[in-house]
């Protein structure tokens, strides 16, 4: 058994996501609110901190 936890991610437009395992590619993220952000809304404060759009690849 595999001693470590997976990310798991539908994000597709990021290029940290593996779209044939539905994962992320990291080791370990960061979850961030939005900028500016205090509502205590779960789709605003639980943001992936590492998020990158797969078109700005370097």
């Amino acid at each position: 058994m595999d001693d470590k936890q997976k990310i798991n991610c539908t994000v597709g437009s990021c290029q940290f996501h593996d779209d044939e395992k539905h994962e992320c590619e990291l080791n370990e993220i960061t979850v961030e609110p939005c900028f500016e952000c205090d509502t205590g809304d779960p789709e605003e404060e639980s943001m992936c901190g590492n998020y990158t759009n797969a078109d700005e690849k370097k």
